[in-house]
């Protein structure tokens, strides 16, 4: 209760938590709360401005936008989530590997660690996109290999100072292989950081997929994001005369 209470006492705290509770629900029920099939063409209600019938516009197809953003916020939020669980995964093994053992395990994984930590993410995710292709499965993996280094570095410093403690050791004379013990003392112990880390990831992922897409190297139609429909506007030259096709961008 007090942590509650600490944590929700700032109200730019309280305004964040309220803006993603209500995004996460819009992603879940997003089938009952688009007013139209966002692929519904409209040649007659195309570009139509901000309305009683479609409350933030329509397309260059005279498809509602407002049912667009809506099927876009469960696209966008799968491909962060996605991607930041694959980048744990990944990342959180190969630290917990590289730290425990030490020696040349440690030295392939770091100096690997390193060489791709010094590419620019969205340069790297540029380039798996060419390998991989689009996709929200291979978005998902591209950002979550891009983002491994991250959650390679944390582990392995974690690791580095839970080895030493003495129930490590007691559990080692007791006899429990290396992977027990980094499964059930390593492990949780060093779980908090790398939770707060994905929590952080989740919002910068969804932004790398939004650019990635934006660029043509993510998600293509018909697949609904929040990055596609800004390429979307930026391809048919509505930004000027009609602003409302900015809208998901706020997102």
């Amino acid at each position: 209760k007090l942590f509650f209470k600490t944590l929700f006492s700032r109200k730019i705290v309280l305004v964040s938590a309220i803006v993603v509770l209500l995004i996460i629900l819009i992603a879940i029920f997003a089938d009952f709360l688009m007013p139209y099939n966002p692929n519904q063409i409209s040649i007659p209600e195309r570009n139509q401005g901000m309305s009683a019938a479609h409350w933030l516009g329509t397309d260059e197809y005279g498809r509602d936008l407002l049912s667009r953003v809506i099927a876009g916020s469960r696209v966008s939020l799968i491909v962060g989530l996605l991607a930041v669980i694959i980048a744990c995964v990944i990342g959180t093994t190969l630290g917990m590997i590289a730290g425990y053992f030490g020696g040349i395990v440690d030295d392939i994984i770091n100096r690997t660690s390193e060489a791709v930590r010094v590419i620019p993410q969205i340069v790297f995710a540029i380039a798996l996109c060419a390998v991989f292709g689009g996709g929200i499965l291979n978005l998902a993996i591209v950002l979550g290999i891009s983002n491994t280094t991250v959650y390679i570095r944390m582990m392995r410093s974690q690791v580095l100072s839970i080895k030493e403690r003495d129930y490590i050791m007691a559990g080692k004379l007791q006899g429990n292989s290396s992977f027990r013990l980094m499964l059930k003392h390593v492990l949780p112990n060093s779980i908090s950081p790398i939770i707060v880390t994905m929590t952080q990831q989740i919002g910068n992922t969804i932004l790398s997929e939004a650019g990635l897409s934006f660029l043509g190297l993510g998600l293509r139609a018909p697949a609904v994001s929040w990055g596609v429909l800004l390429a979307d506007a930026q391809k048919f030259r509505n930004v000027a005369l009609y602003p409302w096709t900015l809208i998901p961008g706020l997102f």
